[in-house]
């Protein structure tokens, strides 16, 4: 083979290599954003969840998954017993049910 011929084929080799990559960088932009806009703020909202469960104390008010309001009245490991109602009416839930807490705590 001559010197000529090549240099075209190393030439058309790299441009394949360059037109895979090319091909592939709307497929790979597209995932990025989807990170950036849609697991990334989840995790982060997670995260947070996560912290106002632990951070619960006694009397707070707290919001069911369920839409039971009711306060804090003891605290477990993973349960929590709640006070609903004017007539005190307690229940014991999982921690993973508290999906808001009413209570505003002040963070010094």
């Amino acid at each position: 083979m001559n010197p000529i011929a090549l240099m075209t084929s190393a030439a058309t080799e790299s441009a394949g290599i360059l037109s895979i990559v090319v091909s592939m960088l709307p497929l790979v932009l597209v995932i990025v954003v989807m990170y950036f806009i849609l697991i990334r703020p989840q995790k982060k909202k997670e995260k947070e969840v996560a912290k106002m469960r632990n951070n619960l104390q006694v009397g707070d008010e707290i919001v069911t998954a369920g839409g039971i309001v009711g306060r804090v009245v003891s605290l477990r490991e993973d349960t929590i017993l709640i006070e609903t109602g004017s007539n005190n009416t307690k229940i014991r839930i999982k921690r993973w049910a508290v999906s808001s807490c009413e209570t505003i705590h002040d963070d010094v």
